[in-house]
């Protein structure tokens, strides 16, 4: 819009997504979700395939006693997918900043970027990360009450009001860009999505929670809330029939 004028200490690095053609790398964590839903829900995993140990961060229970239990749920976790067997054991997958996964079906040759593989009936979900530095996870935890252990907790921004919004937002003065990338406050943004939001917002990443005004800080949920549901959208049309 030519109308919009340039918001002092948003430049272009700060435009986020929207600067390029192609979403942020790894798309967000829910369409990974609906992708591995589609093809895994009701169906037994028939065997798990660590290949680095140390990408699996649980001793107990053992990883093997998922193996021949149907997956019943897939959720997002903040950043994390959570696949729900029966008798309430979940897998947590972290994949953290270089970690991917890959349907494959048939020819499973990794190299050394894969980690770990869960076998399905028709398909295969495989783990891998690039680079030196291993990061990502997985950890199979036992029980809904342990798994909430771990819940960073963010806030919903579709499921919170405005003015809880605003009173997470400014709990500590922060910068914006600082507050809305923090997992225990809001759920979801990160850096990936952060930039873009606060552009939509006209908003400097460098402003302090506490300086806002309520008209900034309904416009920035408003901008979080619309860039969201915009990169959703599009993934979901990108993907449509694929894994991300």
């Amino acid at each position: 819009d030519a109308s919009v004028q340039p918001t002092p200490g948003v430049t272009p690095r700060h435009l986020g997504p929207m600067a390029g053609t192609r979403p942020p790398r790894p798309p967000p964590v829910g369409a990974g979700v609906e992708a591995i839903r589609e093809r895994v829900q009701g169906l037994p995993i028939e065997r798990v395939r660590i290949l680095t140990p140390f990408v699996l961060r649980s001793v107990e229970p053992s990883i093997r006693s998922i193996e021949g239990k149907r997956v019943v749920g897939v959720r997002r976790m903040g950043k994390r997918i959570v696949l729900e067997f029966e008798t309430e054991l979940f897998l947590v997958i972290h994949l953290m900043i270089a970690g991917r996964l890959l349907w494959k079906v048939g020819d499973l040759r990794l190299g050394r970027i894969g980690q770990a593989v869960l076998v399905f009936p028709h398909g295969s979900l495989v783990l891998t990360e690039a680079g030196s530095k291993k990061r990502a996870s997985i950890t199979l935890i036992q029980g809904e009450e342990n798994l909430n252990s771990i819940d960073p907790g963010g806030l919903d921004i579709f499921a919170c009001a405005p003015e809880e919004f605003r009173s997470t937002l400014q709990h500590e003065n922060r910068t914006l860009k600082r507050a809305l990338t923090h997992p225990q406050w809001f759920d979801g943004i990160g850096n990936a999505y952060s930039d873009e939001i606060l552009h939509a917002a006209r908003l400097s990443p460098l402003k302090l929670t506490r300086t806002l005004s309520e008209e900034e800080a309904l416009r920035l949920f408003r901008a979080c809330q619309s860039t969201l549901e915009d990169w959703i959208d599009r993934l979901r049309k990108q993907f449509k029939g694929k894994f991300p």
